[in-house]
């Protein structure tokens, strides 16, 4: 029984996967018919104006939403793992707002300088400042022993960090700020195959690294003490944690800037969706999750108000904030205090 409603979950993420690539590829300010689509992708003889929307805009951006929303809601889970809190994310911690401080930074000093700047080094600035912030919020976890709080600071973290990112991006002097503008408010426009290859050779790498760790993340969840009686080096397996939630998020930060609540709302809304919390299943789940939930979001944000382009954390966070809304409630009736 449980194992049909996992492939029925699968099977109900990837064909939403699949749906939402083709309408984010056809649709927009110029629509194209899925029959030319099909021509595009098998090289037939389509439509010069359409091929080369879909393939220099619409294609790999639809695939950065995919790899970049799923990349950002493994990241979560790993943190609300990491803390066991349901509303920890990189987010709401202040690690996107860290790395996006140090991407900032790199990108202004390299437009001053007319240095172009790699897919690599953006990912390295990225998680600096993500290895920055959650250093931060490790050493207050050390001090404050209610979670509550931890979450707070790592708000507080955040702000400071955006504080000081906007104000770098509103006085830099170079024509091509407004580009750093926007994405400093979350947004997949822009992508190029370059960058599709980069991301998805990152996060590939990096699933991989926790789909192996599903077995620990299991003994983890029933508890520290537990999994040491497994044999478990708990010191080393939340350092890994900590470094493959970063790298996560830090690449989802380089390319596509800050992006809010995916990585608290997807963990629940798929583990709701699957009815287990087991990290072999969770895992997959929440990549898939996370791109469906990006796909979807990136395409309201296009076509809403087109050609008006709203920030994908604008979208993410109208989605996302009552899911952490209800978590909190929930738990608060779980615990008796209302």
């Amino acid at each position: 029984m449980k194992q049909s409603r996992y492939k029925a979950a699968y099977a109900i993420l990837g064909v939403l996967t699949l749906a939402l690539l083709t309408v984010n590829i056809c649709s927009g300010s110029v629509r194209i018919p899925v029959p030319e689509v099909l021509k595009i992708c098998s090289g037939k003889n389509a439509d010069a104006v359409f091929a080369d929307i879909v393939v220099r805009i619409r294609f790999p951006r639809a695939l950065a939403a995919a790899v970049l929303g799923g990349a950002l809601a493994l990241s979560g889970y790993l943190l609300q793992t990491f803390f066991h809190n349901p509303i920890a994310g990189p987010f709401i911690l202040g690690i996107s707002s860290g790395a996006k401080l140090v991407v900032a930074l790199v990108m202004v000093t390299a437009l001053e300088h007319a240095v172009q700047v790699s897919s690599v080094a953006m990912i390295a600035a990225a998680f600096l400042g993500a290895m920055i912030s959650m250093g931060f919020v490790l050493l207050m976890s050390r001090v404050m022993e209610q979670m509550s709080m931890l979450i707070v600071s790592g708000v507080m973290i955040g702000y400071i960090c955006t504080a000081v990112t906007d104000f770098i991006v509103t006085f830099a002097d170079d024509a091509d700020i407004v580009n750093l503008h926007n994405w400093s408010k979350g947004s997949f426009s822009g992508i190029s195959w370059e960058n599709v290859a980069v991301m998805s050779m990152v996060t590939a790498v990096t699933f991989f690294g926790v789909f192996l760790m599903s077995k620990p993340i299991s003994a983890y969840q029933m508890g520290e003490s537990y999994a040491r009686n497994m044999g478990l080096n708990v010191r080393l397996f939340r350092v890994l944690l900590v470094l493959l939630s970063s790298i996560l998020s830090a690449c989802v930060t380089a390319f596509a800037g800050p992006v809010s609540f995916v990585g608290i709302a997807v963990p629940h809304l798929v583990k709701r969706l699957f009815r287990t919390a087991k990290p072999i299943c969770m895992i997959p789940g929440c990549f898939l999750g996370g791109a469906v939930f990006c796909l979807f979001c990136d395409l309201l944000a296009r076509v809403m108000f087109a050609p008006t382009e709203l920030s994908i954390s604008t979208v993410t966070a109208i989605f996302g904030a009552p899911v952490v809304i209800v978590i909190m409630v929930r738990r608060r009736k779980e615990r008796g205090q209302i």
